[in-house]
């Protein structure tokens, strides 16, 4: 199998590679790591670049969408510690786009800001469990519930909503999706900064009143929905978590080669050398995986799942080592906060306990291997 990008895929991250090399620093990080999380100038030109265009294939007004599209847009953004939207505006317009939904047009147009409001606090990152209720009206549905760790809904319009029609809380069947305001009467929003430099908040829901559009998928489809699109975020996550490791390398094999201590740059150690060459071999490993789930992704559920477990594993094991490691090899200015290193070192920490962690990964591929 040919693993090489395409011409069109290689001419996008040259773009962005370029674009954020040139115009995306720590100044402009900082901005967008403070409320409301977001920086429109970067918003506004990342979508000229076509950044947000390549998640989406052409039915949806995008040009691109597969898993490879996807790598190469997150890895290009986890190289620079890109602070932006992009991961909400990729599930959610994908959610929409599956339900077949207009929406999803605003969303891939980069007009409409929209957050990915599932995750719950007893979840345990068991995509199945969801406590917030939803209950039929004659107006349309009352929405009642809370959602943690909502990514980047201070930047953000709308959210999508997942809520429970019916059903026990913890069972796939009964779940359904709805677009809801986030200054709609009944929302409140509290929003707190990350370690990662990124920005979350805790959404609450009481008796909030939406009409019958608000509705995106039924409670036959939601579920399906919502793993279709969580496993999106993951090869996202993980393509992000790629270029923050190979950063991390080149800034680690720059300071060995420039730090001279009696006399003789640091890198001449071969002690440094041998824990420089498992660092490489870790990030190999995390791309073979990689690559593995986004070819992945066109095929049926339990080898799609399997492969995306797999790669989000892989990317918190070895994610973090890699993180380890760097730090160590730069000594104490490799805790400082001025240091790109000591940022990626926490985005990749971060991204481990996003949408499932590395033991929840393991457990599911071990489970998915056995039928379930």
């Amino acid at each position: 199998m040919n693993f090489q990008h395409t011409e069109t895929r290689q001419m996008l991250g040259d773009a962005l590679n370029r674009y954020l090399s040139e115009r995306y620093d720590s100044e402009i990080r900082r901005r967008s790591s403070v409320a409301p999380g977001h920086d429109r100038d970067t918003w506004a030109q990342m979508v000229e670049l076509g950044a947000l265009g390549a998640l989406f294939d052409s039915e949806d007004g995008g040009y691109g969408g597969s898993g490879f599209d996807i790598m190469v847009v997150f890895e290009a953004l986890g190289g620079r510690l890109v602070v932006e939207p992009l991961l909400g505006s990729l599930m959610c317009g994908r959610a929409l786009a599956l339900a077949g939904h207009e929406a999803r047009h605003r969303v891939v147009a980069g007009d409409m800001l929209i957050a990915f409001a599932h995750q719950e606090a007893a979840a345990r990152h068991e995509l199945s469990h969801v406590e917030t209720r939803a209950l039929a009206s004659p107006e349309g549905w009352s929405v009642s519930g809370s959602k943690s760790v909502v990514l980047d809904a201070e930047a953000c319009t709308h959210a999508l909503v997942s809520a429970r029609v019916s059903g026990e809380a913890t069972a796939p069947a009964g779940i359904a999706l709805f677009i809801v305001a986030l200054d709609a009467p009944g929302v409140t929003v509290r929003s707190y900064p990350l370690i990662d430099g990124g920005r979350a908040a805790e959404l609450d829901l009481r008796d909030v009143k939406l009409g019958a559009d608000a509705l995106v998928a039924g409670p036959d489809r939601g579920f399906d929905i919502v793993e279709q699109v969580a496993g999106l975020g993951i090869l996202a996550l993980c393509a992000e978590g790629l270029g923050l490791m190979e950063s991390l390398k080149t800034a680690t094999v720059e300071y060995l080669g420039t730090r001279v201590q009696f006399g003789t740059p640091i890198g001449s150690n071969q002690a440094l050398q041998h824990r420089m060459v498992d660092l490489l071999i870790d990030i190999e490993q995390a791309r073979s995986a990689v690559i593995q789930a986004a070819a992945a992704l066109e095929q049926a559920r339990l080898p799609r799942e399997q492969a995306l477990s797999a790669a989000k594993y892989t990317l918190g094991t070895s994610g973090i080592r890699v993180a380890e490691e760097a730090i160590q090899m730069h000594g104490g200015i490799g805790m400082t906060q001025e240091l790109p290193a000591a940022q990626a070192a926490k985005r990749l920490i971060m991204i481990d306990h996003q949408l499932g962690d590395a033991d929840h990964h393991l457990e599911r591929y071990i489970a998915l291997g056995r039928g379930f």
